[in-house]
């Protein structure tokens, strides 16, 4: 039986591999498109260079100050103990046995249930809360999503989620510019002395369109599977800080089922929620999902207690949301 141990150690892993795989992708692309644009090796080097380049400064500008854009943008508003000293309480308590230092606080008032964390490291993390949170879920609720997000934080979900979402932007806006620079000015064969159209040009031109297509949408594909690996493994890890799976089955499923909208939730920030504040309900591919299914993340979580799934009517109400 695999252990929650050696599942950490192959997410760790897996994620090293799949920030290679991205930077080589995006290289790739880089190289293609470059020879297409200019029709020699040196002119796709230089634009491997400067598409690195500008992923380099993106990713550090993110690194920076990624946590507080995301805050602002949620109009997230910091809190003090002594404005809500429950949660605090549990923040620390799963703070502590998570081994991490107490992150930052915030409130997001906001009535539907949910919460996310966010930061470079742990050392800067921050956690949002929403004024739904708070009033629908109690303490043991409470407790279980925090240890889910303080489990991201101890395992550097939040920097790499942070990473390969400037590596995915990049590969889709290097893509982007050579969809519209052919579009604009043609398929740019180049030609040789005698005036002939270079063979070569004109099959990187249709490499180029073709990766161009085709890679932001693998990228982002392999993107989602990884992020719901992850929120499998943070549901996990809750309940190895908590030593309760309950409280987080059941703040499962009455965020998912809340009816109510997250309007502070974008396209950008869908991820990072501990459940997806779009995807209420069923209805497009699980592919192209943030978030695996609650039924499946509150069976896997029975599964750890040796409980047998969820069937019949809990399953129906459960199914498809995500």
């Amino acid at each position: 039986m695999v252990s929650l141990h050696d599942e950490e150690r192959e997410n760790r892993r897996n994620s090293i591999l799949l920030v290679i795989l991205f930077m080589v992708a995006f290289a790739l692309l880089g190289y293609i498109v470059g020879y297409a644009l200019t029709g020699d090796t040196s002119g796709a080097i230089v634009a491997i260079a400067i598409s690195l380049g500008l992923s380099f400064v993106s990713a550090v500008g993110s690194y920076l100050s990624g946590d507080q854009v995301v805050l602002r943008s949620s109009h997230a508003q910091e809190l003090s103990r002594r404005q809500v000293p429950q949660l605090f309480d549990v923040v620390e308590e799963m703070a502590a046995a998570a081994g991490v230092p107490v992150p930052r606080v915030y409130l997001i008032d906001e009535p539907s249930p949910n919460a996310f964390a966010t930061g470079r490291d742990p050392q800067h993390a921050s956690v949002a809360v929403t004024t739904g949170l708070l009033q629908r879920l109690d303490r043991e609720e409470l407790q279980g999503v925090i240890g889910h997000e303080l489990s991201h934080v101890r395992n550097y979900d939040i920097r790499f989620s942070m990473l390969v979402g400037v590596l995915v932007g990049g590969i889709s806006l290097l893509a982007q510019f050579f969809l519209r620079w052919t579009y604009w000015f043609g398929g740019g064969s180049r030609r040789d002395d005698r005036g002939n159209s270079s063979w070569i040009g004109v099959i990187f031109v249709l490499l180029g369109l073709v990766l161009s297509v085709l890679a932001p949408i693998f990228t982002s594909l392999v993107q989602l599977a990884v992020s719901r690996q992850r929120e499998y493994l943070a549901d996990a890890s809750s309940v190895e800080l908590t030593r309760n799976p309950y409280g987080l089955e059941r703040a499962l499923a009455k965020i998912a089922a809340d009816p109510e909208p997250l309007d502070v939730a974008n396209g950008a920030t869908q991820h990072m929620y501990i459940v997806n504040p779009f995807k209420k309900s069923g209805g497009g591919s699980a592919l192209f999902s943030t978030h695996p299914p609650i039924a499946d993340r509150i069976n896997r979580l029975r599964q750890l207690t040796g409980e047998a799934p969820l069937e019949g009517r809990a399953v129906a109400a459960l199914a498809g949301l995500r």
